[in-house]
């Protein structure tokens, strides 16, 4: 997937769904109800991402996939990097934005 395609499902999950840069112009942030559950930083050779994790979820990702480990300058426990170098599929990828949007949106 390419950053353009990770925005548009971001941004189509709800159309209240919030897309700021409060980290600078280098980092993409997706919020919902004033709640962050999806950042984007394509400053690297590959596109990162950092999405929201039920914690056990997260370490299975990890040990399943290594283009998945902990969230980079994030509480490692509940976020996930998803290093998107072609090896994580697009419904993967998916999964992974809409369960971190489902856990913001079940705590509202």
């Amino acid at each position: 997937m390419f950053i353009d395609e990770i925005r548009d499902y971001a941004l189509e999950l709800n159309k209240e769904v919030e897309e700021c840069f409060p980290f600078g112009e280098a980092t993409f942030v997706y919020k919902i109800s004033g709640k962050i559950f999806l950042l984007m930083s394509p400053d690297h050779t590959f596109l990162h991402i950092n999405v929201k994790c039920d914690p056990e979820k997260a370490i299975e990702l990890r040990e399943q996939y290594a283009a998945i480990t902990p969230g980079y300058h994030m509480n490692k426990k509940h976020w996930n990097t998803l290093i998107i170098d072609g090896s994580l599929g697009a419904e993967l990828i998916k999964e992974c934005i809409l369960h971190a949007y489902q856990l913001v949106v079940k705590k509202k």
